[in-house]
């Protein structure tokens, strides 16, 4: 990726859930890199994601970054403009950055073909953001992000149950109507039967937020069937672990089948660099 000699600095919120803010976080690294300008990294804990950065994630080592937990300044200046604060920090923000870009907008700025590096080199720049913009290497995220022992534990137990052939499921439930409605629990029963019709040996680590989809792959495929004991959750940082401990997982399988819709299962492909495949009405053999 081209560098250059311009001199700035992007403060970014990553917002929603851990792979949306992963996701944010490298792309605008990368944007970093490629324009000379240092990133600052607030990270807020809200109700998608419940957790301090440091219970998570050991601190970032790479160079031309830092990230800090969102203070009571922070919350004033750096905040998301949204109607729960009243839109607020958006006055301070015009005084203290040059440029800025919110989350809603980058999408559609995606779309136009925006040119990203030509809006924050040499300026002081604040983004909100919960998605990737664009392209770099995934080793990006195994370069920033380091889970803390505990998951790398949780994920070392998980990958010692693995047979030779070891395919994960990402099932999501609950809050996310897209992959409960277009991913149902059928097809990917479906899909472990054809794996298993090819790789008798077959075992399935499956990470889901529904003790209902457990229960039913259990039934179908008995002691192939490898998972956490306890639900992933968003809201304490020991659920937001057990998250992490099943992205990590999955990262280490032979093939992915994630939910419609959910950037969790994509996220985990692209740290361990296997083929992910979305289980979605219509279309569950196309890789994405």
């Amino acid at each position: 990726m081209k560098t250059t000699n311009h001199k700035g600095s992007l403060t970014l919120v990553p917002a929603g859930g851990l792979a949306n803010r992963m996701r944010a976080v490298a792309s605008a690294y990368r944007l970093c890199l490629a324009v000379g300008s240092r990133l600052h990294v607030v990270w807020f804990r809200d109700w998608a994601l419940n957790a301090p950065f440091a219970d998570i994630f050991e601190p970032i080592e790479a160079p031309g970054i830092d990230l800090r937990e969102a203070g009571v300044a922070d919350a004033i200046v750096n905040g998301r403009p949204r109607r729960r604060n009243l839109w607020l920090p958006a006055l301070p923000q015009a005084l203290a950055y040059q440029r800025r870009i919110y989350e809603k907008s980058v999408t559609p700025l995606k779309q136009r073909g925006f040119d990203f590096e030509a809006w924050a080199a040499g300026r002081r720049c604040y983004m909100s953001c919960y998605q990737e913009f664009g392209a770099y290497p995934d080793d990006t995220y195994r370069l920033l992000f380091r889970p803390v022992a505990s998951v790398m534990r949780s994920v070392e137990a998980n990958a010692g149950l693995f047979a030779d052939y070891t395919i994960g499921m990402h099932i999501r439930r609950t809050d996310h109507g897209e992959a409960t409605a277009q991913s149902p629990t059928s097809l990917f029963i479906e899909a472990g039967r054809r794996e298993l019709a090819v790789h008798p040996g077959l075992k399935i680590f499956l990470a889901t937020d529904d003790q209902g989809v457990k229960a039913e792959l259990t039934a179908e495929f008995g002691g192939r069937v490898i998972t956490a004991a306890a639900a992933a959750s968003r809201s304490s940082a020991d659920g937001i672990r057990g998250g992490l401990a099943d992205m990590y997982t999955l990262a280490r399988t032979q093939r992915i089948y994630g939910s419609a819709g959910s950037s969790f299962s994509p996220m985990a492909a692209r740290i361990g660099g296997v083929e992910m495949i979305e289980v979605r009405a219509g279309r569950v053999r196309e890789q994405c």
